[in-house]
């Protein structure tokens, strides 16, 4: 599948980001003075989607679907075994040093534990403060200052708490500083990785609904990274489903909530649980039999048939390409 069949809802000049074919193989060796490759981790194996510019698109799966590894991907975090990253019309493969610093500069994360993510030994202030010195964006140290007041504000936080250490502020607070810091360089694509799991329900609703207003205000592009679906309904226009290194299904939001396509997006929302109790206690859930195969050696052809109830004999000869079932409705199934 090509990068354009996915461009749902226009032309490549919407497009931020194009990821075409994206392979991540971590290898296994053995051995000790002498090592040799005996197997590879297919973290994330042959996935493509584009992204348009100031929309959020959420991507969500169980744990070790690859999720992570996609962002880090995108972030040249890790350098990819295959594929293309195409940012704003250039391949990030091909950027030179200087390129690759611009790059940097616009394509920022948020992680997930605001705990480990800031240094314990800096003060607040040069946390944020650290990314606009290092590329050399505002030099002058008073004018970084008022910036990260600025930014402070602006994120729901007293200029005041530039200077307190991580360990003075709380799990919501952190994560504040987190997203000012990605801030700071005035991105256009940030990566949420899991933004929000580490915190308590009311802070999630904050922090949620910054970010909400920070997209809104700044025309950013989120790839938000979840295994919340609530979150991602409230949060994402689009959403695209991962499982074992593969994408499966990618849609509008309440076009995938409403009617899923593929039988694994069905059965991850059939888990989730109903606000009401008197609903939950009598609907049928759908329970996935077996066991999450192994990255290192997935089965022939789908990876979900051995797990699903709608497998035929073909499902295990061919890998069902992510194909346009209705109009910007994508799907990896081939009895669809």
């Amino acid at each position: 599948m090509s990068v354009a069949e996915t461009g749902e809802a226009g032309t490549p000049v919407d497009n931020i980001l194009e990821v075409n074919n994206l392979r991540m193989y971590f290898p296994i060796t053995e051995g000790i003075m002498i090592q040799r490759k005996v197997a590879d981790v297919k973290a994330v194996d042959g996935i493509s989607f584009t992204m348009h510019r100031g929309e959020t698109l959420g991507l969500v799966g169980e744990s070790g679907c690859g999720k992570t590894t996609t962002g880090r991907c995108i972030l040249q975090l890790e350098k990819q075994t295959a594929g293309d990253i195409v940012f704003n019309g250039r391949n990030v493969s091909d950027l030179s040093r200087q390129d690759m610093l611009q790059f940097r500069q616009k394509v920022q994360v948020i992680f997930q534990d605001p705990y480990s993510s800031l240094n314990p030994r800096m003060k607040i202030g040069e946390i944020i403060s650290e990314p606009m010195r290092v590329h050399g964006i505002i030099t002058d140290k008073e004018q970084r200052n008022r910036r990260v007041a600025e930014l402070l504000s602006l994120c729901g936080l007293s200029p005041q708490f530039s200077d307190r250490y991580p360990h003075e502020m709380s799990g919501g607070q952190r994560q504040r500083v987190g997203v000012a810091r990605a801030l700071a360089l005035n991105p256009e694509f940030i990566v949420c990785d899991e933004a929000v799991s580490a915190l308590d329900v009311s802070i999630q609703a904050q922090v949620i609904n910054l970010l909400e207003d920070l997209r809104d205000e700044f025309n950013l592009t989120y790839l938000f990274i979840s295994h919340d679906l609530s979150v991602i309904r409230h949060l994402c226009q689009r959403v695209a489903v991962m499982y074992l290194g593969h994408m499966v299904e990618l849609a509008d939001c309440d076009e995938l909530f409403e009617n899923p396509l593929h039988p694994y997006t069905k059965a991850l929302l059939d888990a989730v649980p109903i606000a009401d109790p008197v609903l939950e206690a009598t609907r049928e859930h759908k329970i996935v039999k077996g066991e999450i195969p192994s990255p290192i050696n997935p089965p022939s052809g789908c990876v979900f048939h051995p797990r699903c109830e709608s497998a035929v004999d073909g499902c295990s000869q061919a890998i069902p390409q992510l194909r346009e079932v209705k109009p910007g409705h994508w799907a990896a199934c081939s009895e669809i």
